[in-house]
């Protein structure tokens, strides 16, 4: 983390200094086109009288006025680009120094009938999503989520080296990011694949040469016009008609430019996003495969996204009045380039989808890079077909303090069940949660918060945090019973680490006691591995009876009257429990 603290100081300042710098250079550039103009305005006046002098001052005056203009946007463009990797970098600081909880917390994503996402703080305020996520666009942010939530135990190695390849190039990775904040998009990339796919067109392929007569027609007439040949009113006749034709159209012209209007920023984004990918060199496979999808083509996604983005611009140039009466009149130009963009659609519809996906790829898996960029000291799972399914040492959760954070070696073999016992507030619920977290990093690929971890893949379902129900009227018992089965039917099917906490809280202590027996019996029966946590100590029996269940606590002590607790992961069953004494010192009883 210090590394990466101070990587993101120096980048920083060194930013901000670029911004600056080309603040002053835009401050220049700004007093130029005034004095440009000043002095062409003077110019003209002195000169009025020599007509040829005047006009060659103008022309010279506005092309150097242009020029100086077109300087300033581009060192605008590029200032802001640089305040954009101020903010990035200086908010990775917050974010390490714990400012984190006013970002995105991902709620909406949070499934009380997935397999884990509910249980283990993976999102909400404090979140592991809140914590991780740096993406900038509403794809990347689902991508990020479903990578999250994917319970995916193939390909690991191949997810591993992209994102030890992407850790490793911070400055890309930031470019990336700052060049997509700077634009601000409204349309959703799929609510534009669905436009595309239900857009029919309106303009016969048969009329495709119809602009082009058109404007060398206008064109001819100009030139007529200018020698003389004919009279000016023909030309006006011929505007007419041009917006005659125009007008036939106009109904389903409108409707195009409406809906191009919301997506043209889109693409402009995307574009520039498919430039950055297919400009960088990578050696990941992943990494590889993602980057020639984009390349399929016989020209770059970047450069086809581009020349789409310039259609949807030239459509909304109609909405410039004379732009409109002449562009229309005398080149049909609004019916030009509804052809290029329907033309556009026709060819590429069924792309676009699968290049937007790749761009929502790269955004969510910088997230990931960056993740593993700011946490260099933890470890890549050590990826195993073994009997072992984790053996990790100092085993920590990843967003706790370093300097508070208590850490444990962890070791459970394939169809062993641990039975973990202990005191209120002795750390159970915090270790289940950080096993739980390191089996869903290693499976998506991260490195985990450990000295060492040697990990053989299994899938997570788990069972923590069951809730009432009024709108399905259904009670806390009957939704536990309901995950429980869930959890039941799951393992017929496949392999996963099952991890609970104190299950059948909603019924009396006989009854939960001997239910829960039966329950974990079950489980091992099955084959089944994983852990449970419990104040029920009758629970610990079962150990005797059946060689794959072992038990593990967390103790707890009264030293001069003061409850101590060391969070250590320990064999055995917990002897002290701590509910009366703490009713005792908080005054309740």
């Amino acid at each position: 983390m210090e590394k990466s603290s101070s990587y993101y100081k120096i980048h920083s300042e060194k930013y901000h200094s670029e911004a600056r710098s080309l603040y002053k250079r835009m401050t220049l550039l700004s007093s130029l086109r005034l004095l440009v103009f000043l002095i062409t305005g003077i110019g003209i006046y002195i000169t009025f009288s020599k007509w040829e002098i005047a006009v060659v001052i103008g022309v010279l005056g506005v092309i150097l006025f242009i020029y100086l203009l077109s300087k300033h946007s581009d060192t605008k463009s590029r200032r802001d680009l640089f305040l954009a990797l101020v903010k990035i970098n200086t908010e990775e600081i917050d974010i390490a120094s714990g400012k984190f909880h006013d970002r995105d917390s991902g709620t909406q994503f949070q499934d009380p009938t997935h397999f884990y996402s509910l249980d283990i703080d993976l999102y909400g305020r404090g979140s592991f999503f809140q914590f991780i996520n740096r993406t900038t666009i509403s794809e990347g942010t689902q991508k990020l989520a479903n990578e999250l939530m994917a319970n995916n135990i193939e390909g690991i190695v191949q997810r591993q080296e992209a994102i030890k390849e992407l850790s490793s190039k911070s400055k890309w990775r930031q470019y990336y990011s700052a060049t997509s904040s700077l634009i601000s998009v409204e349309t959703k990339a799929q609510k534009i694949i669905d436009w595309l796919h239900s857009h029919q067109p309106f303009i016969s392929k048969q009329l495709v040469w119809i602009p082009a007569l058109f404007s060398a027609i206008s064109g001819l007439l100009f030139l007529l016009v200018i020698s003389q040949s004919i009279s000016p009113e023909y030309l006006g006749y011929w505007l007419l008609l041009g917006l005659g034709i125009t007008a036939f159209f106009v109904k389903r012209i409108n409707v195009l430019s409406h809906n191009t209007e919301k997506v043209k920023d889109t693409f402009k984004q995307y574009a520039l996003l498919l430039n950055q990918i297919e400009s960088e060199t990578f050696s990941s496979a992943l990494l590889q495969k993602k980057q020639q999808d984009i390349e399929a083509e016989h020209k770059k996604a970047s450069v086809i996204f581009s020349q789409f983005s310039k259609h949807l611009d030239s459509l909304d140039n109609r909405n410039n009045m004379i732009s409109a009466i002449f562009g229309n009149g005398l080149f049909l130009s609004d019916i030009k380039n509804a052809m290029q963009i329907e033309k556009w659609i026709s060819r590429y519809n069924t792309t676009v989808e699968h290049w937007f996906e790749i761009v929502s790829f790269f955004d969510a898996y910088n997230s990931l890079g960056n993740y593993a960029f700011n946490h260099s000291d933890y470890v890549y799972p050590e990826i195993q077909s073994q009997a072992t399914a984790i053996n990790s040492t100092e085993l920590g959760h990843p967003l706790l303090n370093d300097a508070k954070r208590i850490d444990n070696d962890f070791k459970i073999d394939h169809q062993q069940f641990y039975i973990i016992t202990g005191a209120n507030m002795a750390g159970k619920s915090t270790f289940l949660r950080t096993v739980s977290l390191q089996i869903i990093m290693a499976n998506i690929g991260l490195p985990v918060c450990a000295q060492s971890s040697i990990y053989s893949p299994v899938k997570l379902i788990t069972s923590m945090r069951t809730s009432d129900s009024l709108t399905d009227d259904s009670s806390y018992f009957f939704s536990e019973l309901t995950r429980l089965k869930f959890i039941v039917d799951a393992i017929q099917n496949d392999s996963y680490f099952i991890v609970l906490d104190e299950i059948l809280k909603g019924t009396n202590s006989t009854d939960k006691a001997i239910g829960s027996k039966k329950f974990v019996e079950k489980l091992v029966a099955s084959n089944a591995t994983g852990i449970i946590a419990t104040h029920d100590l009758s629970l610990c029996e079962i150990e005797s009876k059946l060689p794959e269940v072992k038990n593990y606590f967390f103790d707890a002590e009264i030293i001069n009257d003061e409850l101590h607790f060391d969070y250590t992961f320990k064999k055995g069953i917990c002897q002290n429990m701590n509910a009366s004494f703490l009713l005792k010192k908080m005054n309740i009883v």
